[in-house]
Order: structure tokens, then C-alpha cells, then sequence
């Protein structure tokens, strides 16, 4: 008897965490100032699904004085990633990133919004100061960083030639 009520307890209790861990999983709001970063180990790093599909290129060209890249605004190609599409825009001036701007990203669903609103501010800002798609991920937002980057290092390469 004293085994069937311990299992029994075990039973609920263990039925309790899972049931908390998942409220906190899907529905529970990530507070930006707890999500943490993970060192870039491989920038390489990347499913077979994340293809590129699309190339664009916008804006002058013209030769900077100074720095790796011409001056002019460059579309990345539309990088297809688990969960959509990745689709980034970079201004450079005087040879440098100016600005990142994603243009198209996840946002089909509540959890996809989330995680874009913390992780794609931060891959902008990371890449103006890198002056690179060379940026760590935003943990639980790795897919992302992979379309991103890639689509960041497409819009990069055009800019050199």
C-alpha cells in the first residue's frame, strides 16, 4: 500500500512540473533582459534546408576611400530557414556598415514574433559593430541568426564586387 500511494505521489508530482514546463515553454513571455547568447562556434553552420532562393541588389555602388565594402544599399538573398524566410538589407558608407535592416523574418505565429522582436534588434546592432555577418546567436534563436547571417554575408558579397 505504503509503494502504490509513493508511486502514486511521484506520479503527480511529476505530472505538475511538466505541466508548468510547458506554460513556461509556450506561453510564458521571455523577459529580454534573461536571454543570453551563445558564441558563434561555426559560422558555417547550417542545415541542408537554409538555400538560398532569391538574390536582389539595390541602391549605388560607388567606390569607397576607406574600407572593406562599396558605399550603396545591398539586399541579401531571401535565406529559407525552418520556420520561413530570412531576408536582410545593408547600407554601407565609407567602406563600413551603417545600418542592417531585416526586411523579411518569421512571424507567423506568436512564438515566431517573440523571438524575433529580441533576437533581430540585437543581429542588427551586433553586425554595425562587427562591421561583419561574423555575430553570435541570441540562444533559441538560432535559426534565425542562420538565415540572417547568410543573408547578411549574400548582401556583404555584393557589395565588394
Amino acid at each position: 500500500m505504503l509503494k502504490k500511494l509513493t508511486a502514486f505521489i511521484i506520479s503527480i508530482v511529476l505530472a505538475f512540473a511538466i505541466a508548468i514546463d510547458g506554460y513556461l515553454l509556450f506561453f510564458k513571455k521571455a523577459d529580454p533582459r534573461t536571454v543570453t547568447t551563445q558564441a558563434n562556434t561555426n559560422s558555417q553552420a547550417a542545415p541542408a534546408a537554409s538555400s538560398s532562393i532569391s538574390s536582389a541588389s539595390s541602391g549605388s555602388a560607388a567606390p569607397s576611400s576607406s574600407g572593406a565594402y562599396r558605399d550603396g544599399s545591398y539586399t541579401g538573398s531571401a535565406v529559407r530557414i525552418r520556420w520561413g524566410r530570412v531576408r536582410v538589407r545593408v547600407l554601407i558608407k565609407n567602406g563600413k556598415i551603417a545600418s542592417v535592416s531585416t526586411l523579411e523574418y518569421p512571424n507567423t505565429n506568436p512564438h515566431d514574433q517573440r523571438v524575433s522582436q529580441i533576437a533581430l534588434p540585437t543581429y542588427e546592432s551586433e553586425s554595425v559593430q562587427a562591421n561583419s555577418s561574423k555575430i553570435q546567436a541570441v540562444s533559441g534563436a538560432t535559426e534565425t541568426w542562420q538565415g540572417f547571417t547568410k543573408s547578411l554575408q549574400n548582401a556583404l558579397n555584393q557589395s565588394k564586387g
